[in-house]
């Protein structure tokens, strides 16, 4: 469980949950901050433990009897939701664990789950963090560009800093230390996060050239985007299961990777077929 970051502290990376994907170091949060509304908490039916709804996985039960990603937790009917990674989600599949939680879930063990399920919940999370980047940077709250960054950063006006996983060290050292200055934190852990997408996904998801850096000056765009990566990087875990495709639409949709029709990806591999976009399936 965790309680909601400080209004003045950055918000570089998502916060830490479990054994997943953990945050660059930031400011802490005051110890008196207001717990999460327990009116939006859910329960994980693997784990038992329980998290604000942003934090968690929806599955959903199609019509056709699928156990579906619902990532945006917009499709009708029954719903279960989960917070393991995605490790964890493969053990429970093998284990038969995850279809007793999702028969006592859905009160009916009339349903089947696809093997590729981690795979598409992996791929739609992926796309859902895509999709946010896109839409944050047409509302004008996303900066490119590493001078317009630093300049910013030792203003102090940045919320939160992120890198290409093949942007140059000396590139993010630069602008982690600039961060620093501007919120007067020298000497401390505070840095950019560095995302698991090369920068030719970052600027297809943006509909710019060459993005190797991202930074936010809104801290409620950089908390709608936190929470997005949030989910996606606590699921793949400290390792990423594969390499993202090259193809990533402009803030719209990202390209299938695992489990999608043969495209060009970042890795030269194919898949097969695309996650379900629960909204599109039911609407």
């Amino acid at each position: 469980m965790r309680n909601p970051p400080d209004d003045t502290a950055p918000l570089n990376s998502p916060p830490a949950r479990g054994r997943g994907r953990g945050r660059a170091v930031t400011a802490a949060t005051p110890a008196d901050s207001p717990s999460p509304d327990p009116s939006r908490e859910r329960e994980c039916i693997l784990s038992g433990e329980r998290d604000v709804r942003p934090h968690l996985v929806r599955l959903a039960l199609s019509p056709d009897g699928q156990i579906l990603p619902d990532v945006r937790a917009k499709a009708p009917g029954r719903g279960a939701w989960i917070g393991v990674t995605r490790v964890e989600l493969e053990a429970a599949i093998k284990n038969g664990k995850l279809k007793g939680a999702l028969s006592r879930a859905f009160k009916t063990g009339e349903f089947s789950i696809d093997p590729e399920l981690p795979a598409k919940i992996e791929f739609a999370l992926e796309r859902n963090a895509l999709d946010r980047l896109g839409l944050e940077s047409r509302s004008g709250t996303v900066l490119i560009g590493s001078d317009r960054i630093e300049q910013n950063a030792r203003q102090g006006k940045l919320k939160a800093l992120y890198h290409a996983s093949d942007a140059a060290e000396d590139g993010n050292r630069k602008l982690d230390q600039a961060w620093r200055i501007g919120n007067d934190v020298e000497g401390s852990g505070l840095r950019g996060l560095a995302l698991p997408v090369s920068r030719t996904i970052l600027a297809l998801a943006l509909g710019r050239e060459n993005v190797v850096h991202i930074g936010l000056t809104d801290r409620a765009a950089a908390k709608r985007l936190s929470e997005a990566l949030d989910r996606w990087l606590h699921f793949i875990g400290p390792e990423p299961s594969s390499v993202s495709c090259e193809t990533a639409s402009q803030g719209a949709s990202a390209s299938p990777q695992n489990g999608a029709p043969p495209i060009q990806q970042a890795s030269g591999s194919t898949g097969t077929r695309p996650a379900v976009d629960m909204t599109e399936e039911f609407e």
